[in-house]
């Protein structure tokens, strides 16, 4: 048995969470905030049999769609006025952070 950690962006979580409602498998859903732009994430929590590992990272890779984003970076208040100007970036954001980790014992009480 494994347990998956898939961390997604907000845009992807619900069709992520239909897409494993179809699929017969069971996951916690969290709110997670995060990352470069601290943006609204959400962390799926899976336990799942060994057998049905790959069928979850396909559901998610294809479900986890990477997209640009323009965003402004923070402003340094030590720096002079010209450098302290932001100015809007494009950068990549989206996709999935997954970990799959073992599991020495399950519980159900």
């Amino acid at each position: 048995m494994k347990l998956i950690l898939a961390i997604v962006q907000d845009k992807d979580s619900n069709l992520l969470s239909s897409q494993f409602i179809d699929a017969n498998i069971q996951a916690t859903k969290l709110s997670t905030t995060g990352g470069f732009l601290k943006a609204g994430n959400t962390t799926f929590i899976i336990g799942i049999a060994d057998d049905r590992v790959d069928e979850v990272l396909k559901i998610i890779k294809e479900t986890s769609q990477t997209r640009q984003q323009f965003m402004t970076p923070p402003v340094n208040l030590d720096a002079t006025s010209d450098s302290s100007m932001a100015y809007p970036v494009e950068v990549q954001v989206g996709g999935a952070t997954v970990f799959v980790l073992p599991i020495e014992a399950f519980h159900s009480f």
